[in-house]
């Protein structure tokens, strides 16, 4: 097979599915802020601006995989962060996305603390050539208190399919606040954010 030789309305679905397990990864950069803020633009830096901080956390839970070791923390004022990611660069041919479509899975996960309210919000957009928004998941902003919650971490998930011709981008944006506007990070904390393509 001569691979780029190859269309993909030659290839079977079992070899269109073992090509895209093959591709399969996250495609998000620094998910838990191993490498403090690389590879995510701030779009909103609120407060006392966002921060990286080590799990558990002040008055905070553990996470559910033990290898991820640290976290995004926001403040009293709005912090958003975001990643716009390039499906043709992270090799993913146009026809490809056209033709086949494969189902794109986002996950995020958030938490609170024990000793401060928060709001958590996303927005994941799926956008064309000119970074119009083909598709969006938009959940309702999420409101956590720890009269409510005991505080464990959450996660939200969505998988876009039959979104169509065209999607060559996606846009990942997360982020939040404390709910009691206190100097310091008491808002919302994120990480293990992921983008997958799937076979």
């Amino acid at each position: 097979m001569q691979g780029s030789c190859v269309r993909m309305s030659e290839l079977s679905e079992e070899m269109v599915a073992e090509l895209l397990s093959l591709k399969k990864r996250n495609l998000i950069k620094n998910p838990h802020g191993a490498e403090q803020f690389e590879g995510w633009e701030i779009t909103k830096n609120g407060g006392c601006q966002w921060r990286v901080e080590e799990l558990p956390g002040d008055c905070g839970k553990e996470f559910p995989d033990k290898t991820v070791q640290s976290y995004f923390a926001t403040s009293f004022a709005l912090c958003l962060k975001k990643q716009v990611l390039d499906l043709r660069a992270e090799g993913y041919s146009e026809e490809l996305l056209d033709t086949v479509q494969p189902k794109i899975t986002v996950q995020d996960w958030y938490a609170g603390r024990l000793d401060c309210g928060c709001i958590y919000q996303l927005c994941v957009s799926l956008l064309n050539e000119s970074q119009e928004t083909v598709q969006e998941f938009k959940p309702d902003p999420v409101s956590l208190e720890p009269e409510n919650s005991d505080c464990s971490w959450s996660q939200v998930t969505h998988t876009f399919e039959g979104y169509g011709p065209g999607v060559r981008f996606v846009s990942f944006e997360h982020g939040g606040q404390d709910s009691k506007y206190w100097k310091g990070w008491f808002g919302v904390r994120v990480t293990n954010s992921s983008v997958e393509v799937q076979p």
